[in-house]
């Protein structure tokens, strides 16, 4: 059986474009996807990036819902730092209740805590990795420190302006476990009140965990039996470590009996290598411009990136992801995304696809799944 994928989508802007045209691209990319055969399409979260108009996964998945009809859609992720339980079952809730069945609600962590960027002691070399490279070959540069990020200016005023004022985030574990009673029906306060969310309780979803380590994100996942996405596109580094604290911290329930792992990729394909690298030449741009906290620029023209002139240290901010990054032709893309999935036991394939044409979007995914489907 082949492997599943799913696309996740930053509903990126390119340069010389605006929001309202990487929107309608989005929501066409989504119409492509479900006629290739791809299993889910999921929106991220971003804010104050000039290049990302992803701001509300719930807004945009209610647009691409009424322009679909089979294929599941879904957060990656809702970001919790700025949420509450709540707010965040009503929003599925209702997108739930026009059209059943077919949400996914992915829950990430956010609000610059450590304890996801700390890495779990237990799985330190749990994990042989030789010269940068998995047992089977896979890349896993060394790891990426995001601490420039979490105490940047711009980080803080995100955090502002996201925040009520004098507002803490609630402790992410004990997040999840409100979601899922309020789903359930079973949530009570402190002194023994009742709370039902109507629509909400009782909504068909897919509880999903993102993350990025075998910290916090890892073991919430795996002990109350959810599905898990770890983020090989975002931390490559730790995606091996992720994907065995999941599982070593996995429970059995009747929710889910055995663990099932996602994972992630940076992905160009075309119809040759060379083509691929012309479209990919943005990249690494687009991710200095993350990386420096400066928020994601509208994604570059091949031309436009090589205009920048590099430094060293703006190469080390890049590097682990640019050399992580899955570029050539179908045949080549497809064994890496193997090698990948091999590598972390990964039971689905995350696949997230940027540049500056939408054309070559379209085209990449639709190469991938022409490839994928002659494998198994």
């Amino acid at each position: 059986m082949t492997t599943p994928l799913t696309v996740l989508d930053l509903v990126p802007i390119s340069s010389g474009s605006d929001a309202p045209t990487a929107l309608r691209n989005s929501i066409d990319l989504a119409q492509h996807a479900e006629r290739l055969g791809y299993t889910r399409y999921w929106f991220a979260e971003h804010h104050l990036n000039p290049g990302v108009a992803g701001t509300s996964p719930a807004v945009v998945l209610a647009l691409t819902a009424a322009a679909t009809s089979t294929i599941r859609l879904g957060s990656g992720a809702v970001q919790m730092g700025h949420r509450t339980a709540l707010s965040t079952v009503e929003e599925f809730g209702l997108l739930d209740a026009l059209h059943p069945c077919r949400f996914d609600l992915g829950l990430g962590r956010s609000g610059g805590k450590p304890t996801e960027a700390d890495r779990n002691p237990a799985l330190v070399g749990a994990t042989a990795v030789v010269d940068g490279r998995a047992p089977n070959g896979l890349r896993i540069p060394p790891r990426f420190s995001f601490a420039h990020l979490l105490t940047s200016p711009r980080f803080a005023l995100q955090r502002t302006l996201l925040q009520l004022p004098g507002a803490q985030s609630q402790n992410y574990t004990e997040q999840v476990d409100d979601i899922l009673a309020l789903l359930a029906g079973t949530y009570r306060s402190a002194d023994g009140e009742e709370a039902h969310v109507v629509p909400g309780e009782g909504a068909d979803l897919q509880v999903w965990i993102l993350g990025s380590s075998g910290g916090e994100s890892a073991v919430v996942a795996g002990e109350r039996a959810l599905r898990f996405a770890a983020n090989y596109h975002v931390s490559p580094a730790t995606v091996l470590e992720a994907a065995e604290g999941y599982r070593a911290a996995f429970r059995p329930s009747a929710r889910l009996p055995r663990p099932y792992v996602s994972v992630s990729a940076d992905v160009v394909v075309a119809d040759d290598e060379a083509t691929a690298r012309e479209l990919a030449t943005g990249y690494g741009l687009w991710v200095r411009s993350i990386r420096t906290a400066e928020g994601a620029i509208p994604f570059p023209t091949p031309d436009e990136a090589r205009r920048h002139v590099w430094t060293d240290a703006d190469r080390g901010l890049v590097a682990d992801r640019v050399d992580t990054q899955f570029v050539g032709d179908p045949r080549q893309v497809a064994d890496q995304l193997e090698q990948l999935r091999d590598a972390t036991g990964a039971d689905e394939l995350i696949i997230t696809t940027i540049t500056h044409d939408h054309a070559d979007r379209v085209r990449s995914y639709q190469l991938l799944a022409q490839e994928w489907a002659t494998r198994s």
